[in-house]
């Protein structure tokens, strides 16, 4: 039974796939480097670090460890100008995480920088609903290796422990995610899986071997959890 789900962010929380691309390409475009829509949506899952190392690996320009802050500053803050206006989360997301965090415990695993999430997170006053969160800052590697995931729930059971409440199992955490290599990574986890076509096709997701495929959270309650995820 599943007891915890575990959330990834860009592209299942946040609707921003499209302007990540737009940042990037501004902040890369400075340094003379081209992104092209191939080139992002083929980085799915990467961390800011190794997607601007690829990037730059593409356009064989070398990159130093000063230039690397400097790209990854510019693109978090034409990210954020875009998002500051409106804030573009998914339909029925917050409805979505409202009704499963009274049943469960929540978790965010993104490979997105800590900062970022944060900033999203206490603008849709939704930082409180979350036991865990796993950022960039914490993995080595990126999905789809399922580090991530078994970080949150290293996290998720170290504060169920101080809580006096028994640790949870891999395969009672449910792992939500946009991306092949997002499922891919839950699955390595040893994790249920939902995949939302809000970002690639139902197709690619069950390519990935996601365990079940929906348009969208809006169409979710935390009663379906529990039956579908029997």
């Amino acid at each position: 039974m599943i007891q915890a789900i575990f959330f990834d962010f860009n592209g299942v929380i946040i609707d921003d796939e499209r302007l990540q691309m737009a940042a990037y390409q501004d902040a890369l475009r400075e340094q003379g480097i081209e992104l092209t829509e191939s080139d992002y949506y083929g980085a799915l899952g990467m961390d800011d670090k190794t997607f601007v190392r690829a990037a730059f690996e593409r356009g064989r320009k070398n990159l130093t460890d000063d230039l690397l802050k400097i790209v990854l500053k510019v693109k978090a803050v034409r990210h954020q100008r875009l998002i500051e206006d409106e804030l573009p989360l998914f339909p029925g997301v917050v409805t979505f995480l409202k009704a499963t965090a009274r049943h469960y415990s929540l978790g965010l695993v993104s490979m997105a920088m800590l900062a970022e999430i944060q900033y999203v997170l206490d603008r849709a006053r939704l930082r409180s609903l979350f036991s865990v969160v796993v950022s960039a800052e914490e993995v080595s590697v990126c999905k789809p290796a399922p580090d991530c995931y078994l970080i949150a729930l290293e996290k998720l059971n170290e504060r169920r422990r101080a809580e006096r409440r028994p640790p949870l199992l891999a395969n009672e955490c449910l792992v939500i995610e946009d991306s092949p290599p997002g499922i891919v990574s839950g699955r390595q986890a040893g994790m249920r899986t939902l995949g939302i076509t809000n970002t690639v096709s139902e197709e690619q997701l069950r390519a990935a071997e996601a365990e079940v495929v929906t348009k969208s959270l809006a169409d979710w309650t935390a009663d379906a959890v529990r039956h579908v995820f029997a």
